[in-house]
């Protein structure tokens, strides 16, 4: 398990973070419920299948987020769940493995494969990484309390949130119910009393799954989190993320059941990550056009994975491409470089926060997580910074503890020098010689487009 040296340090004041919250739609200075303390749940994947860009994506994310907090001095408390019990997981338990009824054999192969992924990612690991099938029992008490309050009915084995109990209702996905009315009678329900209730508790086969107060059955996809986010954090949150994918039906979700049990506001602060999109369509198993982390991986060393997915912002699409994966290997291999050798004392934010430079960097991510912001004025400065070793320590501590790279030179490819590609090299060490600049280039493009990158030194 990762962990950052400065996981514990209190200090009684911190940098102003401003972040933008989906509920309002507008850029936010972050406040905490309770000062210097934070209460972060991300919503986790449903362990089916190996984890793909997207869901890297997200993870790097809220792992930037948190590391940035707990650099700037917060106590975060962060929670991360694992939806392990779902159609999906018994559709694939059933064709793998014959039967439905081993699901759990499925979520425990892909649990295991996804915080290997994650961590190959350097993402660090959540304070708490929750199953729904280990909450069963706090499930069940939490939708009995919403049945018995009147926000929630039984109907034939399963129950229902009753959306009209919810004065609220869209505020978060700013839709229109009678819109959504409409489209949702097509595939209504007759166990529904409105199309847009939603399922807590599906009825299942008697002697399958767990026993409740209503029969034999299995919680529904959203009421996890308000439980889970309930029983770890808290009744109420400062930051609640994911995609974007589930603002709604998801997340509009759980604050009606959360805020109808609790009485009282759910979540201060909703972040939302863009898609990875492949050809302007969002990457995703159900569409089948996605790249598993571990196919990546196969040609690209994860840091350079975590470095194009940080230099792209959080809430813009990231159309995926393999030639943008190979610029920013080049990127981060410059970075690594000029770095790598560096030995550093500790640095603190107080020291970050003295230097000029360094602090702008520092405001940069504090801006709504700007990290190409702040790889700008790390590139704008690298020359000056070799013979500057205290702003190269600064730089690295921000590059490493807050970015979560390693920093650590990539391994090159061996290439074969054939007698055609010696030739070449030769025909353009004469070229140069000449000043003859053009054929240089030339031959240097010519060499690029057979996979050699030639490092030029100064001709004597």
């Amino acid at each position: 398990m990762y962990q950052l040296f400065f996981k514990n340090w209190h200090v009684k004041e911190v940098a102003m973070i401003k972040i933008t919250n989906t509920l309002t739609r507008k850029k936010e200075t972050f406040k905490p419920l309770e000062p210097n303390k934070v209460k972060m749940y991300v919503c986790g994947i449903t362990p089916y299948d190996a984890a793909h860009v997207g869901h890297g994506r997200v993870y790097v994310v809220f792992d930037l987020f948190y590391r940035l907090l707990t650099f700037l001095g917060y106590d975060v408390t962060y929670c991360r769940n694992f939806t392990d019990i779902d159609d999906k997981l018994l559709n694939r338990a059933k064709k793998e493995l014959g039967d439905l009824l081993r699901y759990k054999e499925i979520a425990d192969k892909y649990i295991k494969m996804f915080g290997q992924d994650v961590r190959t990612l350097h993402c660090l690991d959540p304070d708490y990484e929750p199953r729904v099938t280990e909450n069963i029992p706090e499930i069940i008490t939490f939708i009995q309390k919403l049945v018995d309050a009147g926000h929630a009915y039984v109907s034939n084995g399963d129950v229902y949130f009753s959306i009209k109990s919810f004065e609220s209702y869209g505020n978060l996905s700013k839709q229109n119910l009678d819109d959504l009315r409409a489209g949702a009678r097509v595939q209504v329900s007759e166990k529904k009393e409105d199309p847009l209730d939603f399922v807590l508790w599906k009825g299942t086969e008697p002697g399958t799954f767990w026993e409740s107060p209503w029969g034999y059955g299995r919680p529904g996809w959203h009421i996890e989190c308000s439980v889970l986010g309930n029983k770890f954090l808290g009744e109420q949150l400062d930051i609640h993320g994911g995609g974007m994918d589930l603002i709604f039906p998801h997340h509009e979700n759980e604050i009606a059941q959360s805020e109808v049990h609790n009485k009282k506001k759910f979540v201060n602060y909703w972040v939302h990550n863009a898609f990875v999109r492949i050809d302007k369509e969002k990457m995703s198993k159900s569409l089948g056009n996605f790249f598993t982390l571990r196919q990546v991986f196969e040609k690209f060393d994860p840091m350079v994975v975590r470095y194009y997915i940080l230099r792209h912002h959080y809430r813009a699409p990231l159309d995926f491409d393999f030639q943008e994966l190979e610029n920013s290997k080049k990127s981060y291999n410059k970075l690594c470089n000029v770095f790598n050798d560096v030995d550093c004392k500790k640095v603190t934010r107080q020291d970050v926060q003295k230097s000029p430079v360094a602090n702008k960097m520092l405001e940069f991510l504090c801006d709504d997580l700007n990290v190409s912001g702040m790889l700008g004025v790390v590139f704008e400065n690298l020359t000056e910074f070799k013979n500057n070793k205290n702003e190269l320590c600064l730089t690295k501590t921000l590059l490493q503890d807050v970015l979560g790279l390693t920093l650590e030179p990539i391994a090159q490819e061996k290439v074969e020098i054939t007698p055609e590609i010696q030739k070449l090299i030769d025909e353009r060490v004469q070229a140069r010689k000449e000043k003859d600049w053009a054929r240089a280039d030339a031959i240097r493009d010519q060499l690029t487009q057979m996979g050699i990158d030639l490092q030029d030194k100064k001709i004597k």
